[in-house]
């Protein structure tokens, strides 16, 4: 942002806002051939204490397939009198078809924001400060575009699932940030897998997805991602798959009968294969001794015709 001149965009004052309680959304503004506009949770996205900023683009429907603008901007939370509570850090983000809204979630907890006093006349004034930088009004479509999120590479289509677990969890990857990109991003792919895995119901779990998912944890944690907030869900899915089995067996005894099958398969496979090749030999020696019979029965015809000679 050093350097950039960014513009005052919105200015929107929310009244009684220690009493709101649904999600609300600004008045739209343009900039950059296209319409944005806020959004604020006053009940906390996803669950979070802070309050979470998001800038979006609101005629998106409207747009040709491939649009694309990178903007810069930040966000200014104020009281009453102009005094500045909150400032964001410039963010520089590739909004698309399908990462068409970023957030930024502020450092001031929801909690603080509700106390009595704390907002004069309980009144929280936005402002957005924001330069479009570039504009692409149609191209390819963007679905496997490469975003750069938080020092990660994601994908276009990736954005709202990684974006969720940010938010959730903004310190789940602290410790693989400075790590190779190819291999952040395998890793990432994997996170993404494992989380789409553990999203489903028990009962539509297989035997073998949620030991890979088993798998795929210890990878992950041992390359150093913090998947703590994963270990309930992945234990609760083990549970009641265990419990949705007719015999009443667990997934581990599964995979391990799986195991011996496998065994026993290769050991039927290893004896037949050595069957064949005995019955090719036998076969061979018919075949060679056949072919002796026919030898000296010619030579036994050709004397006796001699003599007859």
């Amino acid at each position: 942002m050093a350097g950039t001149v960014v513009t005052k965009s919105l200015s929107w004052e929310i009244g009684n806002f220690s009493e709101r309680k649904n999600p609300m959304a600004s008045r739209q503004f343009s900039s950059g051939g296209c319409k944005w506009y806020v959004t604020v949770d006053p009940e906390g996205f996803l669950g979070c204490d802070h309050l979470t900023l998001f800038l979006c683009v609101g005629d998106r429907n409207s747009l040709k397939i491939g649009w694309k603008r990178r903007a810069m901007y930040c966000f200014f939370l104020l009281n009453q009198s102009g005094e500045n509570l909150y400032s964001s850090s410039g963010q520089i983000r590739t909004f698309c078809n399908e990462a068409s809204g970023w957030g930024v979630q502020t450092t001031v907890p929801l909690t603080k924001l509700r106390e009595k006093g704390f907002l004069k006349k309980n009144k929280l004034t936005v402002q957005v400060f924001m330069k479009v930088a570039e504009v692409v009004h149609q191209g390819k479509p963007t679905a496997n575009d490469m975003l750069d999120f938080g020092r990660f590479q994601i994908t276009a289509s990736q954005a709202c699932r990684f974006a969720e677990t940010i938010e959730q969890h903004p310190d789940f990857a602290v410790d693989v940030i400075g790590k190779n990109q190819e291999l952040k991003t395998a890793h990432k792919d994997l996170l993404l897998g494992l989380i789409e895995t553990l999203s489903k119901s028990p009962q539509n779990l297989s035997v073998a997805e949620l030991s890979s998912a088993r798998s795929q944890f210890t990878e992950l944690t041992e390359a150093g991602f913090k998947l703590d907030w994963l270990k309930p869900k992945l234990k609760e899915d083990s549970l009641e798959r265990k419990e949705a089995l007719p015999d009443g067996s667990s997934v581990q005894e599964l995979e391990e009968r799986l195991k011996k099958m496998e065994l026993t398969l290769c050991d039927l496979e290893a004896k037949l294969e050595e069957h064949e090749k005995i019955k090719s030999a036998a076969a061979a020696r018919v075949y060679s001794f056949e072919f002796l019979d026919f030898f000296i029965t010619r030579i036994f015809l050709s004397c006796f015709s001699i003599s007859k000679h």
